[in-house]
């Protein structure tokens, strides 16, 4: 059988119970080794040089008492005679034997084994007697004495050549460098200097405190240095006695140091250059701080020291001005700054400061509102093209440029070979406005396109804002700049009635929303169902039913038919004698009569950033946006938030021409400085720095339902800004002609009902919101409401 079957075989139960524990296991614990015959005599010898150095009275001792001190000390005869003392000839030797333990042996045999388990004697009450010398009487290296004590002192093997190269000679000694001199002339100054203020300080000083020391530098009085051992406080009382002459204290005081070791040490060149030379005495001469950790000893109050080894020139600086200054004789080296220059330059810099920052760029410190008002020319407007996608915004407005003659025509026709060349002849117009290659190849407006145009009485800026629903948040954006809308409507067959439910509806509820209240509805496409006429007036009839619901009024909608592919009826009549039945305006004309939309002009400065771009070398970082309310001109200082930061106007560009002021309501390109572009982000505000916009995380917004509402995730947005959200309450259902409470904390809101919602904003800092902002919120990619900021 193997070695390993005989081990997995085994039984430990009945080897266990085999097993009597070997020959160094005992079942009778006082059962043991007694001493042997040296033994015996070493504890015979001991236990005599006891009961010699016993004292007299001592009689009462028992030799087994101290034959168990003896083993259990290990035969110290000092350590015993300390013990028995405690014990039995000490005042508390009744407390002491109830509260103590005494050395415990078993059954008269001592061995190792026992020994270890004795317990240590112990007592409630420190010894009397006790004595940090005798403690440490044995420990060799704190008993040199004086004569012994030296320093170390290692020669180098070979001599220190001079700096710079400097090498040394058999028969002299090295050859110092120019700024090996120089450091060693300046070493010896600092020397003279430390010894000159050693001296000072052996002398005697008046007392002053170190706050009369400043104040008195600062009144021109001369200063006068602390006497060591003097009191902070010279008045002082301590326990209700007066206080002493210094030169008594200082008794008193080394009297109390008489017991702590001169442990001071020189101090190193590091503390001399930091701290000056001041304090390099004995002890009682300088502030060590573990002096009153070590024997309580009292720091000292030491004057400042007034030298500064950094406060000159340094050797490198020496010799260079120097060697600047070789072969100009009669030219005198400039003066050093005095010591106190420094702090002069500080007080200087600080008075010098202001809360005002100024900015940078020079600024012609315009009267804005007055220079608006002397400008006689042409009002400007914005408006924003909306509908649904395919029903033609973009050819439309691209006919509208080429007709007014902002497009020249061999543009157009570089746009139609284009076109044709990929199968889209009917895209020329479109492509004035869509200019990505993204854009063209899609055959859908992604972004807003901007472009603008004059009429006889307007400057006009046109927002093309895209029509496919995954490019809600872009037609926002469009919709926050503009005055008023154009709404392009297909008048195709079935092409209104799918508007309708889809984009068509979705933007009319959007730009009321954002505060548009004029609408001019474009009726498109009319050439291809014969200019209709009961076509016309059916749509007519139901967008103007859909949008008196939305909230516009019934003379603020003008309608018009027109056609975007031919030009008919867009900036001249249409001749078709089928459409002899509208005698109205053209789009062009309609246009015109816009009026002009009030301007917050008296309000602080607030501008919505729509683009950040490179506007050139010299301009580095520009931004364009719609200002919303307020002036600004050129060297204005303007904050960024949520940001909080600070940048200058350098420049102002309105309608692609220099200006040096822009008001609320332009779209204006502004080219800024003193700002990084990592602080800047579409959807973020310029404001006045003294009145900035506030950027809270919690709104409370009145809204419009376009969905069922619920506390839920929502997406916020307000123009190019757009910020991730949640409704955390309904507070109230709302009436929305007078907007009195209906319902208090309703558990859900229908669409069409007005509700007052809290919102949380989701992003560290905020959003630069304030009362009266419009914003829209969505949810999974649906418009789920929209309202204002209370």
């Amino acid at each position: 059988m193997s070695r390993h079957r005989i081990v997995k075989n085994l039984d430990l139960d009945e080897e266990l119970d085999d097993f009597d524990g070997g020959d160094d296991y005992d079942d009778d614990e006082g059962t043991g080794d007694a001493m042997d015959e040296a033994e015996k005599a070493k504890m015979r010898d001991c236990v005599s040089q006891v009961r010699q150095r016993l004292e007299i009275d001592a009689p009462q001792i028992a030799d087994k008492d101290i034959e168990d001190s003896l083993w259990h000390y290990y035969y110290d005869v000092d350590k015993t005679l300390a013990w028995l003392k405690k014990q039995h000839l000490g005042k508390g030797t009744e407390k002491n034997k109830k509260s103590g333990h005494a050395p415990a042996v078993s059954n008269g045999t001592r061995n190792k084994q026992n020994a270890f388990r004795t317990s240590v004697p112990q007592s409630s009450q420190p010894c009397p007697g006790f004595s940090v010398e005798d403690f440490f009487r044995d420990t060799p290296w704190l008993n040199v004495p004086l004569h012994r004590r030296s320093e170390i002192l290692i020669e180098p093997l070979y001599p220190h050549g001079g700096l710079l190269g400097g090498s040394s000679t058999a028969t002299g000694p090295p050859k110092v460098s120019k700024l090996a001199a120089l450091a060693a002339a300046r070493r010896k100054k600092e020397e003279n200097k430390a010894a000159t203020l050693a001296d000072e300080n052996t002398k005697p000083r008046n007392h002053q405190t170190p706050l009369k020391r400043i104040s008195s530098k600062h009144n021109g009085q001369p200063e006068s240095p602390i006497k060591l051992g003097d009191s902070p406080v010279g008045t002082s009382q301590v326990d209700g006695n007066p206080a002493k002459d210094p030169h008594s204290r200082e008794d008193t005081r080394s009297s109390k140091k008489s017991a702590v070791k001169d442990v001071w040490a020189t101090p190193s060149e590091f503390a001399k250059t930091m701290l000056g030379t001041h304090g390099h005495g004995p002890p009682h001469q300088s502030t060590n701080v573990a002096a009153s950790a070590l024997g309580g000893i009292d720091s000292d109050i030491l004057p400042m020291a007034e030298s500064n080894a950094f406060a000159g020139p340094s050797p490198d600086d020496i010799v260079i001005a120097a060697q600047s200054n070789k072969g100009r004789k009669g030219v005198k080296p400039a003066p050093q700054q005095a010591e106190n220059g420094a702090g002069k330059q500080v007080t200087n810099g600080i008075q010098s400061l202001s809360l005002s920052e100024a900015s940078k760029v020079k600024s012609k410190n315009l009267d804005v509102l007055e220079e608006f008002n002397k400008d006689k020319g042409k009002a400007a407007a914005n408006f924003v093209v909306i509908g649904h996608v395919d029903h033609g915004k973009s050819t439309l407005m691209g006919r509208l440029l080429v007709d007014l003659q902002v497009v020249q025509s061999r543009t157009l026709e570089k746009y139609r070979k284009e076109a044709e060349n990929i199968g889209k002849s009917s895209f020329a117009l479109a492509w004035v406005l869509d200019q990505t290659t993204e854009e063209r190849n899609r055959g859908v407006t992604m972004d807003i396109a901007t472009n603008k145009f004059e009429t006889e009485k307007t400057k006009f800026t046109i927002l093309d804002a895209p029509g496919h629903r995954d490019f809600i948040p872009n037609m926002i954006a469009g919709a926050s700049q503009a005055d008023f809308a154009v709404l392009v409507i297909d008048g195709g067959p079935n092409a209104f009635e799918s508007g309708l439910k889809g984009q068509t509806k979705e933007h009319a509820l959007l730009v009321r929303s954002m505060g548009v209240q004029r609408l001019i509805v474009a009726v498109n496409k009319l050439d291809t169902i014969e200019w209709s006429k009961d076509r016309f007036e059916e749509i007519q009839q139901q967008t103007t039913a859909f949008l008196t619901i939305a909230g516009f009024q019934t003379k603020n909608l003008r309608f018009v038919p027109c056609s975007g592919l031919t030009g008919e009826n867009v900036a001249r009549p249409v001749k078709d004698p089928k459409a002899s039945w509208y005698t109205g305006s053209t789009l062009v004309e309609l246009l015109d009569e816009s009026e002009p939309a009030a301007r917050a002009l008296e309000k602080p400065l607030r501008l919505t950033i729509s683009d950040i771009f490179r506007g050139g070398v010299q301009n580095p970082l520009s931004i364009s946006g719609r200002v919303d309310a307020g002036s600004l001109q050129v060297g204005d200082v303007v904050l960024a938030m949520p940001s909080g930061e600070k940048a200058s106007i350098k420049g102002v560009e309105l309608d692609e021409e220099s200006r040096d002021w822009a008001v609320a309501g332009q779209i204006v390109t502004l080219h800024l400085t003193d700002i990084d572009a990592v602080h800047l982000k579409p959807g973020d505000v310029l404001s006045s720095p003294t009145s900035p916009i506030s950027c809270p995380t919690t709104l409370t917004v009145k809204l419009l339902a376009f969905d069922h509402l619920l506390p839920q995730p929502i997406e916020l947005h307000r123009g190019r800004l757009h910020a991730p959200a949640r409704i955390s309450e309904l507070i109230a259902t709302l009436e929305k002609s007078t907007g009195e409470v209906l319902k208090k904390r309703p558990k859900v809101v229908k669409p069409g009902h007005v509700v007052r919602v809290r919102v949380v904003i989701e992003v560290e800092g905020g959003v630069p919101l304030e009362v009266g902002d419009r914003v829209v919120l969505r949810a999974g990619g649906e418009t789920v409401g929209a309202g204002l900021v209370e």
